[in-house]
């Protein structure tokens, strides 16, 4: 690979340099998660708040796309939530979720835009590791291939690592989306570092010709650095951390900032 066995801060000074092509400089794309805003709903049962409202609102405040996680237990995302509000959506829908016969179920009923594929176990607090790729292939391969006969772009979530991101795209993905979670922990210790992997794996992912995402605790800290060194990240998906800054900014504010972040 490129970059193998920089550091950080090489990695950092190189990548502008290697990367100069201007159709990499592209704006990313801010698709909001609203399943906190569900977690809120049921936990009082009703219907406030209204994720559909706030969806179509998140669109009018300028996000870019809709990201929703159905997970089997029904924890925030409701399965009856999903083709609700496939009707209104007027930008991308990205629905994440293992691939069980339930959700392949649903997501090749509705076509939503985008089909995220992560390896999480049913009780699972969280998507917190990517997929491997390797071990996983013809499991991959079938699902991504129903995927595409249904005309859903594919995105397959990955660690940051390269050859993760290689048989990733030899499975067949469209994208694939980089876990960062490791990179906002490290993130206020040492920003070079901790972008370093995400960087190598980036460029992988370039040089294989498919799309990139990323997601993950990504917040107002540390979210223009991560795309101010990739440029090339087709779309970040963030929930948690928006939401959280929704309480005190208000949901447009928050959204534009965020927005900012992403301006190149």
């Amino acid at each position: 690979m490129l970059f193998l066995q920089k550091n950080g801060a090489e990695l950092c000074k190189l990548a502008p340099k290697v990367l100069s092509n201007s159709h990499l400089h592209m704006r990313t794309k801010l698709s909001v998660n609203i399943n906190k805003v569900a977690t809120i709903r049921n936990a009082r049962g009703g219907n406030n708040p209204d994720i559909i409202k706030v969806a179509k609102d998140c669109e009018l405040f300028g996000a870019d796309g809709i990201t929703v996680h159905p997970r089997p237990d029904e924890r925030h995302i409701r399965r009856s939530d999903v083709p609700a509000l496939l009707a209104v959506l007027r930008t991308e829908f990205n629905i994440e979720g293992y691939p069980s016969k339930e959700f392949m179920d649903l997501v090749l009923r509705v076509r939503p835009s985008q089909v995220t594929l992560v390896p999480d176990k049913p009780d699972q607090l969280t998507s917190n590791s990517g997929w491997d790729t390797v071990g996983q292939q013809e499991f991959l391969r079938d699902i991504l291939n129903d995927l595409r006969a249904a005309g859903i772009r594919s995105s397959v979530f990955i660690d940051a690592d390269p050859r993760m991101a290689e048989f990733a795209a030899k499975a067949g993905t469209d994208r694939v989306e980089l876990y960062t979670g490791p990179y906002a922990h490290m993130y206020p210790k040492n920003p070079e570092a901790a972008i370093a992997p995400f960087l190598e794996t980036a460029v992988c992912v370039r040089q294989l010709g498919i799309g990139l995402n990323a997601g993950h605790d990504l917040s107002l800290e540390n979210l223009k650095y991560f795309t101010d060194v990739i440029t090339w990240v087709d779309e970040v998906s963030i929930g948690h951390a928006l939401i959280c800054d929704a309480l005190y900014m208000g949901l447009e504010a928050t959204i534009a900032a965020y927005k900012n972040c992403l301006t190149k």
